[in-house]
């Protein structure tokens, strides 16, 4: 396709990483990572994030709740926050690192060897904070299914489940990850733009080949 050129995928691949970014960094401090509904008491609803806990009534509201204690959060829970928090650091770097090696940015002219490592360095920034996001989601996610599906709590208690936080954690570590990737394929487009031309094979070549074997051989 003519249109999608070096330039155009760069900055496709920036606006991707960035729209991941942004949806890591809500998903962080988003609260709404699991919710539990009562059918005891259906006005009340539980949701419970990295940081808060919050409840939900028609009377008062939403009102959360810190975390007292770090240490007495649940494994998954602190491994999560840590895992995001890598996760929306490795991403600021990324776009750091890809921005100075966009076509047409007015930063490191004439270094097209610096360009090319800052864009393969931030492809691989990018994917480490994909994988940092969709990490902690999934545990997080596994441990709800196992605690939801264990058999040693009794039905009518109720019991935690997915909350929106959870899909678009899932949406801004694949995004990351897609963005990294158009990255590396804007590495390999600007390769191929800037290779040696090959030399054309016209009449007069070959002509010019046949007339100097005619002559060795005599």
């Amino acid at each position: 396709m003519f249109f999608l050129t070096t330039k155009i995928m760069q900055r496709t691949a920036l606006f991707v990483i960035f729209g991941g970014l942004v949806t890591s960094l809500f998903t962080t401090f988003l609260p709404f990572w699991k919710t539990m509904n009562s059918d005891l008491n259906e006005v009340e609803n539980w949701f419970s994030g990295l940081w808060h806990t919050c409840l939900y009534t028609e009377e008062v509201g939403i009102q959360c709740k810190a975390y007292e204690s770090v240490m007495g959060l649940p494994v998954d829970l602190q491994i999560s926050r840590m895992l995001m928090l890598v996760s929306i650091c490795m991403g600021g770097l990324a776009l750091l690192a890809i921005f100075p090696g966009l076509q047409g940015v007015e930063m490191c002219v004439g270094q097209p060897g610096l360009k090319r490592r800052l864009l393969i360095l931030g492809g691989v920034l990018s994917w480490v904070s994909g994988l940092a996001t969709l990490t902690p989601v999934s545990i997080v996610a596994y441990t709800t299914v196992v605690e939801f599906w264990d058999q040693g709590f009794p039905d009518a208690m109720p019991r935690w489940e997915y909350g929106e936080a959870m899909f678009s954690g899932w949406f801004g570590g694949l995004a990351l990850i897609i963005g990294g990737t158009l990255v590396f394929v804007a590495v390999c487009m600007g390769d191929f733009d800037q290779r040696p031309p090959s030399v054309p094979n016209s009449p007069q070549l070959k002509h010019r080949t046949k007339n100097y074997l005619k002559t060795e051989v005599l």
